[in-house]
């Protein structure tokens, strides 16, 4: 017999709960909103009420949101037992690469039918790919896919024991900048100036790679809430989620304009036919 689950922080009611096959791999996706798709990918240690929230303001915004479980239980505010538990079920799953040296997670394949299928359903010029931490650097291989035309690549932590890597395959990595050269391709990104799990290294890696493309704003992390979610508290022990865990919800704090800058770009990306490549970042 099953203990029972320990509810839920957020039950997700004004999300439809969908099973999503791609390739004959299912899995679950969280959808709501109407207008341009956004692919919303959590943060470790899965789909929080923080996530939630970030996916709520961008489904209000004006978008539908796709926002998929690839880890954890969705709803449930992140505890360190739990959370951990996660991470190290994810580090060793054959759908991330975790470590410096093992190329593009796996899973970005299925991420990026995902953006197919959802940019079938929403039409527009394009798919937003909003990426998180663990999924930071997803929203970036995502675009590979030339549906993807509105990457936001935030605090990305992989590889996990490489500062400067970027969780890539070189194949991949060529196919990036061919986008970026072919479409005029743009990626915002966020990060905290002390985040040890997104150092500068890192930032500096993606503008070697795509040049002016790669817009990477630093943020102070003496601007990062103080008391966030235990997992984020005990295990994190940095100023790190910039629009999520440690953001901070009060008009004109850093942390809001981020998510406001973010919420511009997808809108200067996505709204206006003809608007997808090549246009200045919105602001």
């Amino acid at each position: 017999m099953h203990a029972p689950r320990e509810p839920l922080d957020d039950a997700i009611a004004d999300f439809s709960h969908r099973r999503v096959d791609v390739d004959g791999v299912v899995k679950t996706v969280r959808v709501a909103g109407s207008g341009p798709a956004v692919v919303l990918m959590p943060e470790m240690p899965g789909i929080s009420p923080d996530v939630l929230r970030l996916a709520r303001w961008v489904r209000d915004a004006g978008f539908t949101v796709y926002l998929p479980s690839l880890f954890g239980v969705d709803g449930a505010r992140p505890t360190v037992e739990g959370g951990e538990r996660v991470v190290r079920r994810a580090c060793v799953s054959a759908e991330f690469r975790a470590f410096a040296g093992g190329g593009t997670s796996p899973v970005v394949v299925w991420l990026r039918g995902l953006a197919r299928q959802a940019h079938a359903e929403c039409g527009g010029p394009g798919v937003g790919a909003v990426g998180l931490c663990f999924t930071g650097n997803f929203a970036l291989t995502m675009a590979i896919e030339p549906a993807v035309i509105a990457p936001v690549v935030n605090h990305p932590s992989l590889p996990l024991d490489d500062p400067a890597g970027l969780e890539m395959s070189d194949e991949d990595a060529r196919a990036v900048q061919e986008r970026v050269a072919r479409d005029g391709l743009k990626v915002l990104a966020y990060r905290f100036d002390d985040d040890r799990w997104c150092t500068g290294q890192r930032f500096a890696a993606y503008r070697a790679l795509l040049g002016d493309a790669f817009d990477g704003r630093v943020l102070p992390g003496s601007s990062a809430r103080t008391d966030p979610n235990p997992f984020f508290r005990d295990v994190v022990r940095t100023p790190h989620s910039v629009v999520t865990a440690h953001l901070v919800d009060e008009a004109g704090h850093p942390t809001v304009r981020a998510r406001d800058e973010i919420l511009a770009f997808l809108a200067n990306r996505l709204r206006r036919p003809g608007s997808s490549e090549g246009d200045r970042l919105g602001e």
